[in-house]
């Protein structure tokens, strides 16, 4: 069973947007009061959590609702969770206060039901039964899966309902045959069965997005800051769509390829390996890598097949029809038996052949993902420039 989120937008008329928007400002003033209690008695414990702050919240806000109530606890013991496990939180030292905007409210199936087009709310005034728009993709996803939490979220005076599913998973793919995907930056992605993405195209929009920011950076002017604002965001959303119509067809591939098995190297820590001057090292940092990993991860899932992650040691400059360490010339790779290959095909047929896989890939979190792996991470390899 895997989880998938939807994104509902809801057609909202003024009257109903006003009441999301004070559900959303009760909402998070619950959270800061439940915030209070935990700070005050170091508590993030659900239960414990539930016990302390609970009957005061619903005596201060009993227009809230008791589910509502659980949810505020839940979204502040996670968030302090959070904070304590990226190692925010120390001993010696006091909470970390932390402030919920009204711009998010979590929902439970008690709260929230779906019929049809319409989404059933609750709020402090009473059930708000609000149209929706989605696309087909997200329609099928609803129709085989099972509804379990939501969230409400504002973005530009927007209101969207993104709703998890429990999907089934998919039956294994049959086959034995492996597929290796070497990713870089010069080109996106290269697969053992001679496929190529390039990333020139994608490179220079970034380059340009870094030099229109700096730009209006150094400008400082109120015009400037509103330039800032407007194109916040455009970047990362251009990258990760990229990333989405990538990964997609590097999963359609290995389907048409037969095999059963898409391998790809483990490059953790592979910044911290990087040897370059500034400029080089702002653009690699930005390179969104793991991005591209996780969505092939969850997308080769989905249709039934396996990732998995191996060492990228000497995968570049070996040859993958002898075995000897070869010669690469910017996208050409030589051999001293004959071999010439593109040389991000050659690294791909390396990692689907000579190099043994170091664990399956774990499960992912929504758009950002941590990988664990059975044996030590390797030694990264520094990326194709």
């Amino acid at each position: 069973m895997s989880t998938k989120t939807v994104s509902l937008k809801l057609v909202t008329s003024a009257e109903q947007a006003s009441g999301l928007c004070s559900m959303a400002e009760a909402y998070a003033k619950a959270c800061d009061m439940i915030a209070a209690f935990a700070r005050e008695h170091r508590c993030w414990n659900r239960v414990a959590l539930h016990h302390l702050a609970y009957y005061p919240v619903r005596e201060a806000m009993p227009a809230l609702g008791s589910q509502m109530v659980c949810q505020a606890v839940h979204r502040v013991a996670d968030t302090y969770k959070t904070l304590k496990a990226n190692g925010k939180i120390r001993k010696d030292r006091p909470v970390p206060s932390v402030a919920f905007q009204p711009t998010s409210v979590s929902y439970d199936k008690r709260t929230y039901s779906i019929q049809g087009d319409t989404l059933s709310l609750f709020t402090p005034s009473g059930r708000a039964r609000i149209p929706f728009v989605c696309g087909k993709h997200q329609r099928d996803l609803m129709a085989s899966g099972t509804p379990k939490e939501a969230r409400l979220v504002v973005r530009k005076g927007v209101w969207y309902f993104n709703l998890a599913l429990d999907i089934p998973d998919v039956a294994p793919v049959q086959g034995s045959g492996v597929i290796g995907v070497d990713v870089g930056e010069n080109n996106l992605a290269a697969t053992s069965t001679g496929k190529v993405w390039g990333g020139g195209k994608l490179r220079h929009d970034r380059d340009k997005h870094l030099a229109q920011r700096s730009s209006l950076q150094s400008n400082g002017s109120r015009a400037a800051k509103r330039k800032l604002k407007a194109i916040s965001g455009r970047e990362e959303r251009h990258v990760k769509h990229i990333n989405h119509e990538t990964s997609k067809a590097i999963v359609t591939e290995a389907l048409r390829a037969g095999t059963s098995e898409i391998r790809m190297e483990d490059l953790t820590h592979i910044r911290a390996s990087i040897k370059a001057g500034k400029r080089i090292r702002a653009r690699l940092h930005r390179w969104a890598f793991r991005q591209l990993q996780d969505f092939v991860y969850y997308k080769a899932k989905a249709a039934g097949l396996r990732a998995t992650y191996t060492d990228p040691a000497h995968t570049s400059q070996t040859c993958s029809v002898c075995g000897a360490i070869g010669k690469r010339e910017r996208h050409l790779f030589s051999c001293a038996c004959g071999t010439r290959l593109h040389a991000d095909v050659n690294a791909s047929k390396n990692i689907a052949g000579f190099a043994m896989p170091i664990g399956l890939a774990r499960g992912v979190r929504n758009s950002s993902c941590i990988f664990a792996h059975q044996a030590s991470p390797p030694a990264a390899k520094s990326p194709s420039l």
